[in-house]
């Protein structure tokens, strides 16, 4: 019996050394100390916990290996397996993932997240795995801010004839003309001295992205609007994910589970520590402005912006867009 114990023990721990492993490279293009590239590590450490070391996760921050717009093709090709872009990076895959660029759309961040993860959520996860990639959570970042180089943001009116810095969005770029103002589509890697050069005057980002990248430094004024949320969709590549096996797999969504739980909770501390550094810098420094809407100020934005919505009924759908709103 003791030899058979030892045997077995032998075994076992033979198994385990020759268990097949399984490398993800997790490509974003923030900063590591952002809600998402904190949640990134998270699920890294999680994975190779949970699968015993089987899942190795490498993150690579920063565009170090690939923009968000060039992450996609790689993805198809496996050559990353898993990534986290912007909402408005799959819009050309599913229109209605538009959705989430609608301005003043969601109520609040309950409101937000009851409509990610209740049928409109999902409806939008099935479209996008059905374009051969795997839609496995939505992740946050905060509702954004518009920030400017030119007459600070109070009325739409201010807004006329400045150029701001979009992602590649139909709805982002409707929003600002609805405004007066010039949209003008620019790889995030690109912004800072795109603001610093006057190549655009001001753009709209979460204050996780407005502090950790040193906009505050190229801006004049920051407008707390909260007119818009910026959100991603993490996705892994089909060709990686289909050759998991069930029990891995399994393991990996918990990882990615708890990972989106950390993910909601951290952007929602931050979004108060980031804001209280960017006053602090506004108070030392006196380079910057900071205003925050009034809830008669955001009505007279939110008349002004949300008239683009019937131009996207067709591609986005006016019975989704109407499911997000009435969502409880």
């Amino acid at each position: 019996m003791q030899l058979l114990s030892k045997l077995l023990i032998v075994a076992l721990m033979a198994s385990a050394m020759f268990a097949k492993t399984y490398e993800i490279k997790f490509s974003h293009v923030v900063s590591p100390n952002t809600p998402k590239g904190k949640a990134a590590d998270f699920f890294a450490k999680r994975a190779e916990e949970l699968t015993n070391g089987q899942v190795k996760v490498k993150v690579f921050p920063n565009s170090q290996l690939y923009t968000d717009a060039a992450v996609m093709k790689a993805m198809k090709f496996n050559n990353v397996q898993m990534a986290a872009p912007s909402f408005s990076k799959f819009t050309s895959l599913v229109r209605e993932l538009q959705l989430f660029d609608l301005p003043f759309l969601f109520r609040d961040v309950d409101h937000l997240h009851n409509v990610m993860d209740g049928e409109v959520g999902q409806i939008l996860k099935d479209k996008v795995t059905a374009k051969g990639y795997v839609a496995l959570d939505y992740w946050d970042n905060g509702f954004k801010h518009f920030s400017t180089n030119g007459e600070q943001l109070i009325k739409p009116s201010d807004a006329e004839g400045q150029k701001f810095r979009i992602m590649s969005s139909r709805v982002l770029e409707e929003q600002f003309k609805a405004v007066g103002a010039i949209p003008q589509v620019l790889p995030f890697s690109e912004v800072y001295s795109a603001l610093q050069q006057g190549v655009v005057d001001g753009g709209e980002n979460p204050l996780s992205n407005f502090y950790t990248k040193k906009f505050y430094e190229v801006q004049t004024s920051l407008t707390l609007s909260e007119h818009g949320y910026l959100g991603y969709l993490v996705v892994a590549s089909d060709r990686f994910w289909n050759k998991l096996p069930d029990d891995i797999r399994k393991k990996v969504r918990q990882a990615m589970t708890e990972a989106t739980e950390y993910e909601r909770k951290l952007a929602a501390e931050l979004e108060s520590d980031f804001l209280k550094k960017v006053k602090e810098y506004s108070e030392k420094s006196g380079k910057l402005k900071i205003y925050k809407l009034s809830a008669d100020e955001k009505k007279v934005w939110n008349k002004a912006m949300s008239e683009i919505y019937p131009k996207f009924y067709d591609s986005i759908g006016k019975d989704l867009i109407e499911k997000a709103i009435n969502t409880k």
